[in-house]
């Protein structure tokens, strides 16, 4: 088959796939190509696939980030991707096992919900390397040796982000809006909350979350009304880790005209008027770089973790959001992630 036929069968397989969110897009030509002097069509051979956490593509947060990673490897190294967006309540372990079982060389699941499904699967294909964005280890047993855990300090970013909603608050109420109230969530909550009582111990932090749930990362009524709570018990920042339910905190922030900080990605265009900054967190890097030592032969299991020392989160502090984050907030805060990696702040993770 000529290479413009395959590129047409592929484009018309992922319109069928759509129906049931897979998307397949080869590396080369046809597949967004390749950069920084990677070979194009030379690494197509090798499959990437993911599936996403709830919520889904469209987040405007996590799952985004993930999928701008699957993106990236797919142009920056060009393998050829695949990704499966589950609905509620579908059989995420199942995706996996499409994935595993359908050739794909690394198989990466996006949350922690995953956690189980992957150790199951990489015990199944030993042959296939796994990453886990958030996996949460079993410690009763051994991780299988080709499965990567990507784990992120999420609490020493947070702790950045509550100084700066410390320093900035002129209520001295701060909020956050949580998800599903899970150990990883609480990281956030809780290095959020120490940032602000490290610049401002006389401030109130407020707190409340959409559920015990997975459905509660994928809930934008609720969210709206959480933050529309806080923000009428006077906190004038809120800080979102909740997903796709953050959309409704956004959406109450542009209604209160009141400050928000993102989660995850860089959320500004979700509401430009009132985003002070964002939380951010590299999953794009994450995805990248377990897919490049998948094509370098040096994939190797175990656990990874990512925080500031490593870039791997930090705040949003550029053009867009230079109106309102002050220099001395700026300055403060890099001082203050600084000491973090230097180990002179220690950072609550619950």
């Amino acid at each position: 088959m000529s290479l413009r036929h395959l590129v047409a069968a592929l484009v018309a397989l992922n319109v069928a796939l759509l129906a049931i969110g897979v998307v397949v897009a080869p590396g080369g030509p046809g597949g967004g190509g390749a950069a920084g002097g990677v070979d194009a069509g030379a690494n197509a051979g090798i499959k990437v696939g993911l599936v996403f956490d709830v919520g889904g593509r469209g987040d405007k947060s996590f799952n985004d980030a993930a999928w701008l990673g699957l993106q990236r490897a797919r142009d920056e190294l060009g393998v050829t991707i695949q990704a499966i967006e589950p609905g509620d309540g579908s059989d995420r372990e199942g995706a996996l096992r499409q994935l595993a079982a359908g050739g794909s060389d690394l198989v990466i699941g996006v949350g922690f919900i995953f956690s189980r499904d992957l150790d199951r699967l990489a015990g199944e294909f030993p042959d296939v390397a796994f990453a886990g964005i958030d996996y949460a280890p079993d410690d009763s047993r051994p991780m299988p040796p080709n499965l990567l855990a990507l784990r992120f300090r999420e609490h020493e970013g947070s702790f950045v982000v509550g100084a700066i909603a410390g320093l900035v608050t002129r209520s001295k109420i701060v909020g956050f809006v949580g998800g599903m109230k899970i150990p990883l969530i609480r990281k956030f909550e809780a290095g959020y909350a120490a940032g602000v009582r490290h610049v401002c111990p006389d401030c109130t932090v407020l707190s409340a979350y959409a559920g015990t749930e997975p459905k509660a990362f994928a809930d934008p009524t609720l969210g709206r009304e959480l933050a529309d709570s806080q923000y009428g018990r006077g906190a004038d920042v809120i800080y979102h880790a909740s997903g796709k339910t953050g959309s409704g905190v956004m959406a109450a922030a542009r209604e209160r005209h009141r400050w928000a900080i993102g989660v995850d990605s860089d959320q500004y265009d979700e509401a430009p008027c009132c985003v002070l900054t964002s939380m951010v967190k590299q999953v794009d890097v994450a995805v990248v770089d377990a897919a490049r030592a998948v094509v370098e032969h040096r994939f190797a299991g175990g656990v990874r973790e990512l925080g500031l020392a490593e870039g791997a989160v930090g705040f949003v502090s550029d053009a867009r959001n230079a109106d309102r984050l002050p220099a001395d907030v700026v300055a403060r805060a890099r001082a203050i992630a600084a000491d973090i990696v230097a180990g002179r702040i220690e950072v609550p993770s619950q």
